[in-house]
């Protein structure tokens, strides 16, 4: 009985991630890298022969898996040894970017494609560290290196990385990477999505190189409770950091602030500041930030904002604000498929400026870093969603886990961007007892992770008292987060756009409200009457009845309508309408801006402030 038993606990850690991988390394944008990006060899693998014996038991828990592991990258050795794979002699594919869009065959896929790389490696005469580090991959994640595993990671949106200090050679290393995109029940997000179930490794691989003891993570804010001083924590990695003496500057103020490791990894630290300039949406500056030890030095460009809420006002560095916003999808506005480079994140913030927008939701799970980095130089804030998304296993444990897990990850890598100013927990979640508790819980969570920002989530709403002509929000968890959140579908889901002139809202929660969702579908370079759908001009007209209805709403502070630009959806089958694509954008998939898009426009240049 002791070997299944073995077995099972063994699946479940790799599925949950609880100990196969190291803590994430903060900053990658900024430290001494070597891209493992373009070209890797790639095997299709649907029934996973390549992971599973014909007794279905994982290669890698077997203590000689053999030729048949594709981890292992056999070669025959002789004439009459059987290996039923060679990666050598299979096809290419682009790492970053998904399989469904480079490859036809691969489009509707869901399943496992093994991946390789084979690389050298100048092993420095220097002592130091080296990881290999994914700022995404799609969705389960086995990594291994030299035919040795280094672990698993589980979730499609978020960075992981791997040391591989005493495993890398100079020459003939070989990287091998299994991803699984299946859907799963028990998932995060779950089976049932409106977006495109893109596999592959999506973002970029890399090397990272680091001193023996280096700079893991930081965390450098401005102190919630008094904007005048900046506070934080720095942890270190190493066999030897206590004792160590980690330096801060900030040299545009003057700044050097000493902090002592005594018996622990992690110090915190507060320090006064004077004559600062806030980073805004009109004047998003942003000030080198320069952490030292013995052995390195880390920089990074931060800027320093407050952000909290009085009433129903969101307040930037004490001001009320007016969020102008769109919500964006993750794919690629230069070419089909997810959006992975900063040229396709340059382009998309480009756009919302353009519509005049000061704010961003990225849905419906974590975008890449170079939005949030170019968010930062642009001036535009910033909602990030954790991929908790309609229908989750509510009452399963490990459910609850992959989730908070994936905050984390998100959490760790955008803490210290100024732009992100609201971490959203969910979308569109029914209100039952086991999801309240499971979105208290991580809203908990957050708060004890980052104190520095607001915390919200597309809520539930219905009819006050009966009415069917007032709205409200009607959601136990509209108590837990500090921005009062719902998507509203008036004249597309629910009746037609002349409804919107008979329906109001009543919100009595005293907080701000956003309009996360609104929109309708139309196809670009359809025109018709007003009442004909899927048209232009209704889509025109949704708009404007739509945003003089919100307008009516005496606590809304902003609004991201659905959405910028249309977006991959296996959902979407209309023929010579949909295609399998979401028509909500306001820009075509070929980038042409349809009329709603001049009507949200205007909208903004005439929306300001107002008490």
């Amino acid at each position: 009985m002791k070997k299944p038993l073995i077995f099972i606990l063994a699946l479940l850690i790799s599925f949950l991630n609880l100990s196969a991988q190291n803590e994430l390394i903060v900053n990658a944008y900024h430290r001494n890298t070597i891209s493992l990006n373009g070209q890797w060899k790639y095997i299709i693998d649907p029934y996973e022969n390549g992971y599973y014996n014909y007794r279905y038991q994982p290669f890698d828990q077997q203590e000689s898996p053999g030729a048949g592991a594709f981890f292992n990258n056999s070669k025959p050795k002789s004439p009459s040894d059987l290996v039923e794979y060679d990666f050598d002699q299979m096809d290419d594919i682009l790492v970053p970017g998904d399989w469904n869009s480079q490859k036809k065959e691969l489009l509707y896929y869901e399943g496992t494609v093994w991946y390789k790389k084979s690389f050298d490696y100048r092993i420095p005469q220097k002592a130091g560290r080296l990881f290999a580090y994914f700022e995404a991959s799609n969705y389960k994640t086995e990594v291994y290196l030299n035919g040795k595993k280094l672990g698993t990671h589980v979730g499609g949106f978020t960075p992981f990385n791997f040391e591989i200090t005493d495993l890398v050679k100079e020459k003939d290393n070989f990287l091998v990477v299994k991803v699984d995109n299946k859907r799963r029940k028990d998932g995060i997000p779950t089976l049932n999505t409106d977006w495109w179930n893109y596999g592959g490794i999506t973002r970029d691989v890399q090397l990272i190189e680091t001193s023996a003891n280096f700079v893991q993570d930081y965390f450098i804010q401005l102190n919630p409770t008094d904007d005048k001083k900046i506070k934080g924590y720095v942890t270190l990695n190493g066999k030897d950091v206590q004792g160590q003496e980690v330096i801060i500057k900030i040299p545009e103020l003057k700044i050097t602030k000493k902090i002592n490791f005594a018996a622990d990894t992690r110090a915190a630290f507060e320090m006064s500041v004077n004559n600062l300039k806030y980073w805004s949406t009109e004047n998003p500056y942003l000030y080198e930030v320069i952490i030292q030890t013995k052995e390195e030095t880390i920089k990074d460009r931060i800027g320093f904002r407050t952000i909290g809420t009085s009433g129903s006002k969101i307040l930037l560095n004490h001001q009320p604000i007016y969020l102008r916003g769109i919500s964006i999808h993750e794919e690629s506005p230069l070419r089909m498929g997810r959006g992975h480079s900063k040229a396709d994140a340059k382009k998309l913030l480009e756009w919302a400026q353009e519509l005049g927008c000061n704010y961003v939701r990225l849905a419906h799970y974590p975008h890449n870093e170079h939005m949030v980095r170019l968010a930062d130089e642009m001036g535009i804030l910033v909602w990030e969603e954790n991929p908790v998304y309609w229908t989750i296993s509510w009452e399963n444990k490990t459910t609850y886990q992959n989730a908070e897990c994936q905050l984390s990850e998100l959490i760790a890598r955008d803490k210290n961007r100024a732009s992100v100013i609201i971490w959203s927990m969910a979308n569109e979640t029914p209100n039952v007892p086991a999801r309240n508790e499971f979105l208290k819980k991580l809203a908990k969570y957050t708060r004890n992770n980052d104190p520095t920002r607001l915390i919200s989530a597309a809520l539930e709403q219905k009819n006050y008292k009966g009415n069917p002509t007032i709205r409200t929000i009607d959601d136990p968890f509209a108590e837990e987060v500090d921005v009062l959140s719902f998507n509203e579908y008036i004249g597309w889901y629910d009746g037609l756009p002349e409804k919107c002139e008979k329906i109001t809202w009543k919100i009595e929660q005293d907080k701000p409200v956003l309009i996360s969702e609104f929109g309708a579908g139309a196809k670009q370079g359809l025109h018709g009457n007003k009442n004909e759908r899927w048209t232009e001009e209704f889509q025109e007209d949704l708009y404007i009845k739509t945003l003089a209805m919100l307008d009516k709403i005496d606590k809304i502070q902003g609004l991201s309508p659905w959405i910028l630009v249309d977006f991959r959806s296996p959902r979407r089958v209309l023929p010579n309408i949909q295609e399998g694509w979401n028509r909500k954008g306001l820009i075509s998939e070929d980038g042409t801006k349809k009329k709603a898009f001049f009507i949200l426009n205007d909208y903004y240049k005439n929306k300001k402030y107002s008490e």
